[in-house]
């Protein structure tokens, strides 16, 4: 084998047919089994700066985009809502919601709209300008609003940073409004009161 090798024959290389080669991406399905893979492998998937990218990134960092996730605090799905936001647009059942990720993406399409609507006046009075050295943009509004309420997030703008609200898990407001800022999300109309 040695004197083979010298010759540059490789009894380990192996050609793959045309017609098995990876030419685009590929759709996945949504996996229930979960599998361990180190934290420092795992990167959020980049799907642009546009509603999707938006809602892909926030996933990403709610439940690293698992549909079946429960947290410690039970805030359930892809998205981490708790059953109280979840009876605010019609969903009663948590475990149907849990089970149903069209159902998911559909109630955090809504919420989202709900806390638009909500945070219209701060929106525009405050997009554009700075708080403590940190743009502000409606996405970055908008991610907080996901994390804290959007009632947290009137009152951090309000008091220009000082009012500051952390999740359990000690994520602050101004970190969302940061780490989620420079989003288009446009296509989302604000809605008062909408439900499933």
């Amino acid at each position: 084998m040695f004197v083979l090798s010298g010759f540059g024959f490789s009894p380990f290389k192996v050609k793959v047919p045309e017609s098995l080669k990876v030419k685009e991406p590929t759709t996945v399905l949504f996996p229930k089994d979960k599998t361990a893979i180190n934290d420092l492998e795992l990167m959020p998937p980049f799907a642009g700066m546009e509603f999707t990218g938006f809602k892909e990134a926030l996933a990403f960092k709610e439940s690293r985009g698992d549909y079946f996730a429960i947290n410690t605090f039970g805030y359930l799905g892809k998205y981490q809502f708790g059953m109280s936001t979840l009876e605010l647009m019609g969903v009663y059942n948590d475990m149907q919601f849990l089970e149903n990720p069209a159902l998911q993406e559909k109630v955090f399409q809504v919420n989202i709209a709900r806390n638009k609507w909500i945070l219209r006046r701060d929106i525009k009075r405050f997009v554009g300008k700075r708080i403590r050295g940190i743009e502000i943009t409606e996405s970055g509004i908008l991610a907080a609003a996901h994390l804290a309420g959007a009632g947290n997030v009137k009152s951090y703008l309000r008091s220009l940073g000082q009012q500051n609200v952390k999740d359990d898990y000690g994520t602050d407001i101004a970190h969302y409004i940061k780490e989620f800022s420079g989003y288009d999300i446009s296509s989302i109309a604000a809605v008062k009161n909408p439900r499933i």
